[in-house]
């Protein structure tokens, strides 16, 4: 590896607009998200599919899928 030509890693300190905090490292010392994996519908089980006149139904009669 080529020297001085890296970023200096620190520890930065992530804040989500639910409330959550965590820390990861990178080359800022705070920031600020607006979703997270605590409050994401993807990560909660909250995710809605939302189907349109049948489009999932039919998606999944024409794959043969359950």
């Amino acid at each position: 590896m080529r020297k001085e030509i890296h970023p200096d890693y620190k520890k930065c300190q992530v804040k989500c607009a639910c409330g959550n905090e965590f820390e990861i490292r990178t080359n800022k010392e705070t920031m600020s998200v607006d979703i997270c994996n605590e409050c994401h519908p993807f990560f909660t089980g909250s995710e809605k599919i939302l189907d349109a006149a049948g489009r999932v139904e039919k998606f999944k009669s024409k794959y043969k899928l359950s």
